[in-house]
């Protein structure tokens, strides 16, 4: 715990799951909840930005060498090479800066990222995995995106059964087959974990 430099520190929601399973429309959904007092966890990442993206607000953007600089001086609280000099990860200043905000941090993040998180905190961090209702509709929405090239999504699918298989590692598993329905199970899991 001390590697995080805040005497304030709240609880750890994180939202895991293939590409297209759904968690960034749950994790959006949940941000709106103001009740919940939660504020989302911006991820660093070497990637260039995508159409609309902004930094700082989507992710932090790095160059390869600024990443590996941070990796090297122990600035994050996780990180993963997702794709060949793709790298992303959590900053540990990412988390305190919530904290010291007297907020809960939700995460959108991949598997790994999510599974690192939890052993790191057990007891603060509620880890939910969304799960898509099979891999035919998982590839059907990355397609409707239309944001990425066919090989993009090709390498997201090929990931998704490996990913998929480390489900029942996470505290909670949320199947997002009706939206609402997704909605509503994360809602109630959420506010239990956080009345706790």
């Amino acid at each position: 715990m001390s590697e995080i430099k805040t005497k304030k520190q709240g609880k750890l929601i994180v939202f895991s799951a293939p590409s297209g399973s759904g968690k960034t429309t749950i994790v959006r959904h949940l941000l709106k909840q103001s009740e919940l007092n939660l504020e989302f966890s911006i991820s660093a990442t070497s990637r260039e930005a995508r159409g609309n993206e902004q930094n700082g607000k989507d992710y932090y953007y790095l160059s390869l060498k600024e990443f590996k600089n941070k990796i090297k001086n122990d600035e994050f609280l996780e990180w993963e090479e997702v794709y060949r000099d793709n790298f992303y990860g959590t900053l540990k200043s990412e988390i305190e800066r919530i904290w010291a905000k007297g907020k809960h941090v939700i995460f959108d993040i991949d598997v790994s990222g999510g599974l690192r998180i939890k052993r790191k905190f057990p007891e603060q961090t509620l880890a939910v995995f969304v799960k898509p209702p099979d891999l035919n509709e998982l590839v059907r929405r990355l397609k409707d995106r239309g944001e990425e090239s066919e090989e993009k999504i090709s390498m997201r699918v090929a990931k998704a059964p490996a990913e998929l298989a480390t489900a029942p590692l996470f505290d909670e598993i949320v199947v997002n087959a009706n939206l609402n329905e997704a909605l509503e199970n994360a809602y109630n899991l959420v506010s239990e974990f956080l009345a706790d």
